[in-house]
């Protein structure tokens, strides 16, 4: 861990000086050139990391030299911290001085400060100079610290390494191909004799007996396959045939009954008490279970503690005849503990072999020549053999060298592999850890912190992986120019621990190519918060009665304060003030949490406002409100947050007031929606030109001129790197005359012109007459259209022009009558053929990419134009809408009947049509002999789903 912080904090120095030194050099004055013979040094102790973190694992000297300098180097990293903290202050206060200066014309102008930042010119002074003496003696103290410790590495003869690894290389280009396609070697015979243990009365009666149930264990050691073995059990046809009810808790240490009583009710199907008091709790599970055979699952349990077992054993009696209790477990205390006093022989314990070295080599084998071709794996197989004798028959460890030897491609790395000294330690605190240093030692520094930070998450969590790179940003370990890229490397940083089987269990949606969630087993788990051991170790220790040792001790490993079960004292103390992400309901002193990054209060329905003092955290990137569903507002210092990037709020819909000082914040990244009441506020996103991914609009609109003028001035065509862009245009109540609104709404969708690159675009409850020319550019990479709600709009511009245009769907156009050509947007061509005297026309455009086309609920439509005669259709060659797939009506009452062209794509290429509500259309088409759309389905083989909803018939007397 020693090389991640300590090149961390070389790039935050570089950083540093080549930024604020030269823009605030009377702020840092006698400061600037201990910082350089730092870099100097630490440049120079990270070339011999590498050597010294692999002799560390063999002796403890340097591991407490290792120790040492991580832990000094993170104090230096918190040094740097309050550096910069008190620049950007130094700038707030500056820029808030010069309020009285702003030129009166400005677009928006910043809320009154507060007494807090109107400080007298002379008191400033010395305010700069006690800030940059303070911040010089605390860098020369750590720096003080760093020269001894940089001193002792001579002693140790380390071996210098230049080269570092690329973080860029590690990230880009990578699958997890490997990783989600597990495969279970040698364990039929163990499956089959754990089922039948499951399924049959086995043995007497008193057996592994509690009551009428009885429990079976496995024992093995970590990394063994109990987990795997279970799950083959708990999913075989056989077992799920035999009991009324399954269910499968993961227990992890410590033991709580409560919370396992809990999840048991909940997967029962039973309601919980309005209390969650373990009383409560077993009676509603005694409710839920009572006479119904089931088959509990208790996964990993450690505790030997009978008190902490025997209130869940009294109440699973209630149990119909045959239930059975399966318990996974690293120690056999344990599996006699939870057997009872019913037990007399280990019938029931199923004992976990190793894998003998055959299956061993298959699983590793699969694994680590993935991609191989066949000479590369003859040349492997030996040496492959030899390294899977060093898994000593675990699955776990089999899997972890095979993705690790996956990534090398030479014999002589191969044998690297098993020649390594890793092999050769004598005491680790478990034995799969020699496994698994191999793979962490291969990773980059970067991707080392990633990795351990993994650890702050509980055992047996399933952690979101969207919210795991928002946490890692967060922590800044993904580079100091995060803005752009920074979800695409998280993701990529992602992948590439994946791939080394460092998780598991992923899961991902339908249709869906990335990972959206994952576990850690419990051995890696162990793994990574065996790294994380001795990190704050030497800070100074607190003797606060308010917050537990385990708290603080969090807080100095992790930076981080979320998911724990610890009830915070509603101020925030002291001791805590190095915490960089918190996830908690809010706190009044939020604001002395001066090292805060990240806030994430996600879903909390309570909080109606944010305290001013979170103004004060000027360090904060990212705040998380999403689906504070109650919250009414910002709070009006937010101009002083100036590095904010991410301001996530979602399902905020009380949320309709934004202080003007939000304009400032010209970092911002992520903006999800933002609620205009006036429509003349518009004009206060002009500077965000940093916005990217999606982005919603809700505006009024009023009969002041001011609205249009606004929208201009908001100039979406700057912000490029918004893909979907979603806007509510509404009606202001104090609106003289629909025809003034008419007006000014058709100007503000005309200003509001975005980016080419937008691919997404929403428009809803527009009350204008027609649609903005921008909308049908050629040059838009739009793939994707909706118009909703769009009352009085009575046509449709030329969409058919756009070349990338995949889905558009068209509801609510109440006023629609017709949809003409000009809808297709076309234009035809003609050419001579080579090989005769004729000429053909070629359509061109027509909506080239189209697959899914809507109308929903436009009931005065009674005419959809067609576009060719008899006559036409031979000679021309034909190629409108050539992609469809899909084609949906609904609730379009008036419509007669549909073009030629459209009628084609249903008897050719369409594989969905789906018509509902439209009584002409059925007229039309819909007689009693199922004319024409028999024929239809008999020349399209491709035709999946036909509702076509008819008084006369049913479709599927005749469609299929």
């Amino acid at each position: 861990m020693a090389d991640a912080i300590v090149s961390v904090v070389l790039e935050r120095i570089a950083a540093l000086v080549e930024e604020k030194i030269r823009d605030e050099v009377n702020l840092v004055r006698g400061v600037k050139k201990e910082v350089l013979k730092l870099s100097i040094d630490l440049n120079t102790v990270r070339n011999v990391l590498e050597d010294a973190e692999k002799k560390g694992y063999k002796e403890k000297s340097i591991k407490d030299w290792l120790t040492r300098l991580e832990n000094t180097t993170y104090e230096m990293d918190d040094v740097l911290d309050e550096w910069n903290y008190s620049i950007l202050k130094f700038q707030i206060e500056q820029s808030s001085n010069g309020v009285a200066a702003a030129d009166a014309d400005a677009d928006v102008v910043p809320p009154k400060c507060t007494v807090r930042f109107c400080i007298p010119c002379s008191f400033l002074c010395f305010k700069k100079v006690s800030v940059r003496r303070g911040i010089a003696l605390k860098i020369k103290q750590v720096k003080e610290r760093l020269d001894l410790i940089l001193a002792e590495k001579d002693r140790f003869h380390f071996n210098e390494i230049t080269s570092q690894p690329s973080d860029r290389e590690s990230w880009r280009g990578q699958t997890t191909s490997i990783v989600d396609k597990e495969e279970v070697y040698g364990r039929d015979l163990e499956r089959e004799a754990l089922v039948s243990k499951l399924v049959g009365e086995g043995g007497s009666s008193e057996e592994g007996l509690i009551g009428g149930i009885r429990v079976v264990s496995i024992v093995g050691v970590g990394g063994l396959g109990k987990t795997t073995l279970a799950q083959l059990a708990y999913n075989d046809n056989r077992v799920m045939n035999c009991f009324e009810l399954r269910i499968w808790i993961s227990v992890s240490d410590p033991f709580d009954e409560v919370e396992i009583a809990k999840r048991i009710v909940e997967k029962a199907g039973g309601p919980l008490p309005n209390t969650m008091d373990l009383d409560g709790l077993l009676q509603r599970l005694i409710e839920s279970i009572s006479g119904k055979k089931f088959l509990l699952v208790l996964d990993d349990v450690w505790t030997e503690d009978d008190t902490k077992w025997k209130p869940l054993k009294n109440a699973i009696k209630s149990g119909g005849h045959g239930s059975k209790v399966l318990v996974t477990t690293r120690n056999e205390r344990v599996a006699i503990m939870m057997m009872g006093e019913f037990i007399k022989n280990d019938q029931m314990i199923h004992r976990l072999g190793v894998l003998n070295d055959e299956d061993c080599w298959s699983l590793l084998g699969r694994i680590a020549l993935c991609g191989k071709n066949k000479d590369q794996c003859e040349e492997f197989e030996n040496t492959g053999k030899q390294i899977t004798k060093k898994c000593n028959g675990l699955p776990l460890a089999a899997k972890t060298l095979g993705s690790l030897l996956c990534f090398k491609n030479t014999l002589e790395e191969w044998e690297s592999v098993l020649n390594s000294e890793i092999w050769k330690l004598e005491v680790v605190e478990d034995d799969l850890f020699r496994h698994l240093f191999l793979s962490y030692n291969e990773l980059s520094p970067t991707l080392k912190r990633c990795f351990s930070y993994c650890a702050v998450f509980p055992k047996d969590s399933r952690i979101d992986v969207d919210e795991l790179i928002t946490r890692w940003m967060a922590m800044g370990y993904l580079g100091s120019n995060a803005d752009d890229d920074w979800k695409v490397r998280g993701r990529g940083y992602f992948d590439n621990l994946a791939m080394r089987s460092l998780f598991q269990d992923f899961y991902m949606k339908d249709d869906d190519i990335k990972i959206k969630s994952f576990m850690m087993h419990d051995i890696v788990h162990d793994f990574a918060e065996f790294l994380r051991k001795n990190v704050g170790s030497r800070m100074k220790n607190t003797t606060c009665k308010d917050c537990s040792p385990l708290l603080v001790s969090r807080v100095k490993k992790y930076r981080s304060l979320f998911r724990c079960k610890e009830v915070l004292d509603p101020h925030v103390c002291d001791c805590l003030t190095s915490v960089r992400l918190l996830d908690l309901k809010i706190p009044l002193e939020i604001g002395n949490l001066s090292e805060l990054i990240h806030l994430d209060l996600y879903g909390n329905r309570g909080l109606r406002e944010l305290p001013e003092s979170l103004c004060n955290l000027s360090k904060l990137e990212s705040l998380d409100v999403n689906w504070c569903s109650r919250l009414c507002g910002l709070p009006q210092g937010i101009h002083m947050m100036k590095k904010l990037k991410h301001l996530y709020n979602k399902g905020t819909d009380s949320l309709k007031q934004y202080p003007q000082g939000i304009a400032e914040l010209t970092s911002l990244v992520t903006l999800d929606k933002v609620f205009l009441c006036d429509g003349s506020q518009v004009g206060w996103l002009k500077n965000l030109n940093r916005l990217s991914g999606k982005v919603e609009l809700w505006i009024e609109i009023s009969s002041c001129c001011d609205s249009v003028e606004n929208a201009r001035k908001a100039e979406l065509g700057k912000k490029m790197h918004i893909q979907e862009l979603r806007i509510y245009l509404y009606r202001s109540t104090t609106t003289a005359s629909s025809s003034s609104s008419t007006s000014v709404s058709n100007e503000v969708l005309d200003a509001l012109h975005p980016h080419p690159n937008l691919q997404h675009l929403t428009i809803e409850g527009y009350n204008g007459s027609r649609l903005p020319g921008w909308i049908v550019s050629p040059l838009n990479q739009l793939t994707s259209i909706e118009l909703n709600d769009c009352a009085i709009l009575v046509s449709l511009p030329l969409l058919g022009k756009l070349p990338l245009l995949e889905t558009l769907r068209i509801s609510g156009l109440y006023e629609l009558e017709y949809v003409g050509r000009e809808f297709l947007g076309i234009a035809t061509t003609t050419t001579t053929s080579s090989c005769s005297s004729g000429t053909n026309n070629i359509i061109d455009g027509g909506f080239p990419k189209l697959k899914h086309l809507r109308f929903w609920s436009c009931p005065k439509w009674n005419k959809w134009e067609d576009i060719t005669t008899a006559q036409e259709e031979e000679e021309e060659k034909y190629s409108i809408m050539p992609c469809l797939t899909e084609l949906i009506i609904h609730d379009c009452s008036s419509l007669t009947e549909l073009p030629q062209h459209l009628l084609r794509k249903v008897s050719s290429s369409l594989k969905k049509l789906d018509i509902r509500g439209s009584t002409q259309l059925e007229q039309v088409y819909g007689d009693k002999e199922g004319q024409p759309w028999k024929s239809i389905s008999r020349h399209n083989p491709h035709l999946e789903i036909i509702y076509f909803h008819l008084p006369l018939f049913r479709p599927r007397d005749y469609l299929f």
